[in-house]
């Protein structure tokens, strides 16, 4: 095992195995040599495979239910309201940053999903895009925004409606994006003392979410000869000379992870979940909607309801259960028998064509050791996350659609991400069975800080 030292985590956010790894291999000569003297390979991702919590849960090695957090929105009380963005107040478990500092020692944080407002830290944090603006206090400490500007010209949180049919200036927003956020971990890198330095680059989800069907031939909606076929592997060209450069400028026997928070994958569709529940009887409107209207807005009669849905990357329902919602109606004693009910008819839902769908409806507790917060009764991964779940109401279109409720998308999330890790010592090769709960343990060893594991393979 090598000694504690200088540890470097560059993320990217949404990289998928059969693209990094596959498909473009030898567009991406950087990584193919790093890989050559390293472990790496597919790693599975948590339950959800969502950006927030992932980021959090592989820099904690807690899971989203240990952490009480199951996606970007949960909710806050057992009320009928909309749901709580989460925050990095939301996360209170200590991530590797909040060890090392407790250890006095620095890190320099960019851009992880999950840290947002920022929170003191011994060295320097940039948050993430879920900061609202570059106005507010996004940095910490709060000069280094000053910097920041002065470095970049304007510091990109992240591309502006990627969901967007702008797709020239989109596209080049996500290049654009991309080789800033690596000019600035270069410059942290080499400005700033730091014995961990973690940044993450939304340039591929980006990618992924608003260009896939047009890059890949195997999308149903690919379009042949369309002028965005080779996107992907211009990006991934340009991506892989990012963390080439970024990789002289670290100092000598550092270790590296090239890591991401999910996959990626074609999304197939989605379904209008609550338009679902309300063809079977378990959600019921007081008044039809006018037109398209999100759930938190829908005249629901609460009194007739048994379960209600948010959608997303992924379907959330929950039950309006009687002493836990303020005016639940299903009996605590039939709770289990409903969730049954709710999630088999789910799981034998066909997709629009009559063909088995592969839906997985899922309750929290047979996910995770420890159910904190409030989480969804069943998480539901439509298609086996192929679908979106579309909480909209009033589309006026049937269960199915081909499209996203919230702005062209064409690519769904997978359970599957990267691992690449190069440290001194380490047999390289690829490795099967890794998980992102592997990263935390494995950062504490090469860092030196309790809680060390053995190292992934």
């Amino acid at each position: 095992m090598p000694q504690p030292g200088r540890v470097a985590v560059i993320g990217l956010d949404s990289a998928t195995p059969q693209l990094m790894f596959d498909r473009f291999a030898e567009d991406m000569p950087v990584l193919s040599a790093l890989r050559q003297r390293s472990l790496w390979g597919p790693m599975r991702s948590v339950d959800p495979p969502i950006t927030m919590p992932a980021w959090s849960c592989m820099m904690s090695g807690r899971t989203p239910g240990e952490l009480g957090v199951y996606g970007f929105r949960d909710r806050a009380a057992h009320d009928y309201g909309p749901l709580a963005f989460a925050t990095s107040r939301s996360i209170r478990a200590p991530r590797i940053w909040d060890e090392m500092t407790a250890e006095g020692r620095d890190s320099v944080v960019l851009g992880v999903p999950g840290t947002y407002p920022p929170t003191p830290i011994r060295g320097a944090m940039v948050s993430c895009f879920l900061a609202p603006s570059t106005r507010s206090e996004f940095t910490s400490p709060p000069a280094l925004r000053d910097d920041l500007e002065k470095l970049t010209g304007g510091y990109a949180l992240d591309v502006e409606n990627f969901r967007s049919p702008e797709l020239g200036r989109v596209s080049q927003q996500i290049f654009d994006m991309s080789e800033q956020r690596f000019q600035v971990a270069r410059h942290l890198a080499t400005h700033q003392d730091w014995e961990f330095l973690s940044f993450v680059d939304m340039g591929p989800d980006r990618l992924h979410h608003g260009f896939w069907k047009y890059c890949d031939p195997g999308h149903p909606r690919h379009e042949p000869g369309n002028p965005y076929e080779n996107l992907f592997r211009d990006y991934y060209r340009a991506l892989d000379r990012h963390i080439g450069d970024f990789l002289e400028c670290l100092p000598e026997n550092t270790s590296v992870l090239v890591v991401s928070d999910h996959g990626a994958q074609p999304m197939v569709g989605g379904l209008f979940i609550n338009e679902w529940l309300r063809r079977e009887g378990l959600l019921v409107l007081a008044k039809e909607p006018a037109g398209p209207t999100p759930m938190a807005r829908a005249h629901v009669d609460w009194k007739r309801t048994t379960a209600w849905a948010e959608g997303g990357y992924y379907g959330r329902i929950f039950l309006n259960v009687e002493g836990r919602e303020p005016e639940g109606t299903v009996p605590a004693g039939e709770y289990d028998a409903t969730l049954d009910r709710i999630a088999s008819a789910l799981e034998r839902l066909p997709d629009d064509q009559g063909n088995p769908m592969g839906t997985r409806a899922l309750r929290p507790e047979q996910l995770y050791p420890e159910v904190n917060g409030i989480a969804p009764d069943l998480l539901v991964y439509v298609g086996n996350l192929r679908w979106r779940a579309l909480a909209t109401l009033g589309m006026g279109q049937g269960l199915y659609t081909t499209e996203n409720d919230t702005g062209p998308d064409h690519a769904n999330h997978g359970d599957t991400g990267i691992l690449v890790l190069d440290t001194p010592g380490i047999a390289p090769g690829r490795a099967e069975d890794l998980s992102l709960y592997d990263v935390a343990p494995a950062l504490r060893e090469l860092l030196g800080l309790p809680g060390g594991g053995r190292l992934p393979g």
